[in-house]
């Protein structure tokens, strides 16, 4: 018999707390006495806490106390607007603790796919994939160093969370240092049955050797859904057509000599075979097969009946041979080779692997975009281990979405925003990216946006020409912050309201600078302007609170304006 000795453990301290707790509700009561009998009620929840999982020490950083004190708000850097058409994309500069608090009033529960290259905790500098904790490097000898980068990675990835749809999906690349952690703290805050998996991707082409170790050729990608489980495809499923009109097919089967007659009908469909685990036949089974209307070329003959001889993965034994008849989801190759049509409204496509060794998806490709957009010399030192464009590509094309929103917090280099211009580009998808990071060593504004601003416009920095090109646009955002600390909120609430076309732009991927076709009013008194001086627009913004009379009413009616009311959740404090 096995005795759980930490569950004995926490009897006997629970058993002492009470008997605490006895003697001090029998003694004279007064506040002191009071609060020990709080402290103890603490005690006890403590030791009666969750015991499975995991355990590490909880710090706060600096921008914390700031968030304590002051609310976050964006604030447009107007002169690195890139308006080029199509979609319109973000970059947030600023703590992404901040920018996520930001997101969570516009986008919460409406991001598809959220990519990530956190730091990963090296003990190096920053560039080299440690990271800055209260504005300081995280020495490698810090007894505390994994402790900080739970928390660190704890207080982002919940918010994040809310940020996703209910079938969204989060992808995490980690390296083996803080692999084992991140999982469990992932399990924590996705439920570990929300894992689809982990992945295993080739970082490099030749294996790289860390002191006596074993040499490293893989990371890691952690993958999450929040409520709703979804497949992840290998690649896009390659669609047929099927030939003009249709006929029928009925078999002739040793196992049932039943005749049934289905007809195929028209439509869209890839390739596929039964062999999903029904194997119901023998190898070297025989199937007749009887062709009626229109008939098909065998062996470059017209025939009306062929012979399949070979593995055949459904028979009528249990219908569903006949099943996929009906269902015109089966079709012969010049061989007689029976294969599974898979139409494009129920097939997404070759189901993906836990292992990616991608063409050009390595970290040496990466290093070479990064020279070819900069035009640079190849032993740069611009960004230490970017991620190549076709690794975060592949994650983009695994999801099957060609209209997703997708969030990158750590957004580095830019790759994440790159890829989505990229793949937009060659599939027709209408993809669009928020992309948040800070600005140490001007990361944000000297790498991430110039690679943006340089694959958007064809035009590099220095003038010189690129060779891509992207139907998008972008906006640049910096967070700042309006203190609150000590103030009711009327003190600060009118400058909270300067920054909410900022966050109206952000939620519905839209410019309200010089765009007479769209038009925001925030007061009564904007209101009243619009109407005076006769503004016309197709869209209308509106404050939740700006009270419209029949005159203005009446104008937009007139005007045809849709109007859409700015919701009430963007900053609590100015609906107290």
């Amino acid at each position: 018999m096995s005795i759980n000795i930490s569950k004995q453990h926490r009897e006997d301290l629970l058993d002492k707390i009470q008997q605490i707790r006895n003697y001090i509700a029998s003694a004279p009561q007064d506040q002191n006495t009071g609060n020990l009998l709080l402290y103890l009620n603490e005690l006890t929840k403590d030791i009666k806490g969750k015991k499975y999982g995991l355990v590490f020490e909880e710090h706060k950083e600096a921008i914390d106390e700031i968030l304590e004190n002051n609310v976050p708000v964006l604030k447009e850097e107007k002169n690195l607007f890139i308006d080029n058409g199509g979609q319109m994309n973000f970059l947030i500069e600023g703590d992404n603790l901040a920018s996520l608090q930001l997101l969570e009033k516009t986008h919460k529960g409406k991001i598809d796919v959220i990519y990530i290259d956190p730091p990963y905790n090296t003990g190096m500098k920053s560039s080299d994939g440690g990271f800055m904790y209260d504005d300081k490097f995280v020495e490698p000898e810090d007894t505390f160093k994994h402790s900080k980068w739970m928390s660190f990675m704890e207080s982002r990835l919940s918010l994040s969370k809310n940020l996703l749809r209910k079938d969204g999906l989060i992808f995490i690349s980690i390296d083996d240092r803080e692999q084992a952690p991140l999982k469990m703290l992932c399990d924590s805050i996705f439920g570990d049955k929300n894992c689809l998996g982990v992945i295993h991707w080739r970082k490099n082409r030749k294996p790289h050797m860390a002191g006596n170790t074993i040499a490293i050729s893989c990371e890691y990608i952690l993958v999450y859904f929040r409520d709703k489980s979804r497949k992840l495809i290998q690649e896009y499923a390659k669609m047929k057509t099927d030939d003009e009109g249709s006929y029928a097919i009925y078999p002739i089967l040793k196992a049932d000599k039943r005749i049934r007659r289905y007809t195929f009908p028209k439509g869209i469909y890839c390739e596929g075979v039964f062999d999903e685990g029904r194997t119901t036949t023998a190898k070297n089974d025989k199937c007749n097969v009887n062709i009626i209307g229109k008939p098909i070329i065998f062996n470059n003959i017209l025939q009306n009946e062929i012979e399949v001889e070979g593995r055949f993965c459904l028979t009528d034994e249990r219908g569903k041979l006949s099943e996929a008849l009906k269902a015109g989801n089966i079709y012969f190759t010049k061989g007689g080779i029976p294969k599974e049509k898979r139409y494009r409204e129920e097939y997404i496509g070759k189901i993906a692997n836990n292992y990616w060794d991608i063409e050009g998806g390595r970290n040496e490709d990466a290093n070479d975009e990064l020279v070819s957009v900069f035009n640079i010399s190849p032993d740069n030192d611009l960004f230490s281990y970017p991620k190549p464009i076709e690794l975060i590509k592949k994650i983009l094309i695994c999801t099957n979405n060609k209209n997703s929103t997708i969030l990158d917090f750590f957004a580095g280099s830019g790759t994440t925003g790159h890829a989505v211009l990229k793949l937009n580009a060659e599939d027709g998808g209408k993809r669009r990216f928020i992309l948040c990071t800070n600005n140490e060593n001007n990361i944000c504004r000297d790498v991430t946006y110039e690679r943006l601003k340089t694959v958007i416009t064809g035009k590099r920095k220095d003038g010189s020409e690129y060779n891509e090109q992207y139907n998008a646009s972008l906006k640049y955002y910096k967070i700042d912050f309006v203190p609150i600390n000590e103030q009711v909120y009327y003190e600060y609430a009118d400058e909270l309201l300067l920054h909410i076309r900022e966050l109206v732009e952000l939620e519905n991927g839209i410019n309200f600078n010089g765009n007479s076709e769209i038009a925001i009013v925030l007061t009564d008194e904007e209101m009243e302007k619009f109407v005076e001086e006769n503004y016309t627009a197709k869209i209308l913004y509106r404050g939740h609170d700006v009270l419209l009379s029949a005159e203005q009413e009446q104008f937009l009616q007139s005007h045809g304006i849709r109007v859409n009311v700015i919701p009430d959740y963007y900053y609590k404090e100015l609906n107290r």
